[in-house]
């Protein structure tokens, strides 16, 4: 029997637009369970990416740290507003993923002598998409320190300290206006944005040392709660934000530092950093614990282009969690550190949303050598060597 043509292409037209109908409920159901019960449309920066050339001319300041990066960079950046997300440094930590990739880096310790991170990423992640992790919780003080890189900075972690008190990071985080919003945290956004990876050291590790994340994941999610360059309200990130000082380096004939060491808790040698200037790429490059502080993602020892300590009150709650707290506000000490020489210095933050000055021992405005900076917290008592 010959079937009609015309019936021939109503079925065929009836399956089409089944089949469209199908792809789309899948793709919203996929998005649905996959990103936490929001559909939403993935970044994409790879059309743009295509167009990096590294051998095209390095015109463009990043505006965190100085460093010089191509047009088809800052066209990725600029569209984007600061990542500041907490990696640990607890030894079954190491190699971390993602530090060489930061602009900035903030260390302090986060409980009983173990040093946390909070690396800034912003500049430097435009190029590919970074690995990082183990993602560990927020602290207060790492608060204060992310809430000065402009409106709605995004802030990634792994829950936190929530007991009441001081040290009560996660309400913290709900008074600041951030929950749901710009504030990241693992536990109310889920897989695929973080997973646990228990074998990427090739052993198996605790839980606690076993969640990452990329970059380019948490873009897409700030991307999803209208928080690109601009937020929902229309406010750009960098109205209002302070970009610090910079110049070129120039390694001298004579350094006065060009080796650094300082313990961050007495008898916590396992914490205890390192940092050898070298003069070809006139850089800091890193030891914690008298190794080489490698990261896994590219196994290169980390470096930086600035050091500058912090000298700040640190103080313990004595809880059950071990819980510190550093004074983040008002002024104090600082030594500086770039092109194998040690400056005196002092920091200065008016409130938490404040930038953070530094100013020489003249009281200008210090200058760094553009590239990236390490920010080491200490309390005052801790002595500093360097030779």
């Amino acid at each position: 029997m010959t079937i009609p043509k015309n019936i021939t292409l109503k079925v065929a037209g009836g399956l089409l637009g089944l089949y469209l109908v199908s792809a789309g409920i899948s793709y919203v159901l996929f998005s649905y369970v996959f990103k936490g019960g929001k559909p939403v449309s993935p970044q994409n920066v790879s059309q743009t990416r295509g167009k990096i050339d590294p051998s095209a001319p390095r015109t463009e300041s990043c505006p965190l740290n100085g460093k010089m990066f191509t047009k088809a960079e800052k066209d990725i950046w600029e569209k984007r507003r600061p990542l500041g997300i907490m990696i640990e440094n607890h030894e079954e930590s190491r190699p971390q993923s993602g530090l060489s990739s930061a602009d900035i880096v903030y260390e302090a310790i986060a409980e009983g002598g173990i040093t946390r991170f909070m690396a800034i990423f912003y500049c430097g992640a435009s190029a590919e998409e970074i690995t990082v992790g183990p993602v560990r919780s927020a602290r207060t003080y790492y608060l204060d320190w992310i809430s000065e890189y402009g409106s709605d900075p995004l802030y990634v972690h792994v829950g936190g300290a929530n007991k009441p008190g001081p040290a009560d990071a996660l309400g913290q985080i709900r008074n600041y206006g951030w929950d749901g919003y710009n504030d990241l945290n693992q536990f109310s956004i889920g897989f695929p944005t973080f997973r646990r990876d228990y074998e990427r050291l090739g052993r198996t590790v605790a839980t606690e040392h076993t969640m990452y994340s990329t970059t380019d994941k948490l873009w897409d999610v700030a991307k999803e709660r209208s928080l690109e360059a601009k937020n929902k309200d229309g406010e750009v990130w960098s109205e209002g934000f302070k970009p610090w000082k910079f110049e070129d380096g120039a390694v001298p004939g004579t350094q006065t530092a060009p080796t650094i060491s300082f313990p961050f808790w007495a008898g916590y040698s396992q914490y205890a950093v390192n940092w050898s200037h070298d003069k070809e790429s006139n850089t800091y490059k890193r030891n914690n614990s008298g190794q080489p502080h490698k990261d896994l993602n590219n196994e290169t020892q980390l470096e930086t282009k600035n050091i500058v300590v912090i000298f700040t009150a640190l103080r313990s709650l004595n809880d059950a969690e071990k819980h510190m707290l550093y004074t983040t506000t008002g002024s104090g000490r600082a030594l500086f550190f770039k092109n194998g020489e040690v400056f005196e210095g002092k920091w200065a933050k008016k409130t938490r949303t404040d930038r953070t000055i530094f100013t020489d021992s003249t009281r200008k405005e210090y200058t760094f050598v553009k590239g990236p900076i390490w920010i080491e917290v200490l309390d005052p008592t801790t002595k500093v060597t360097y030779q």
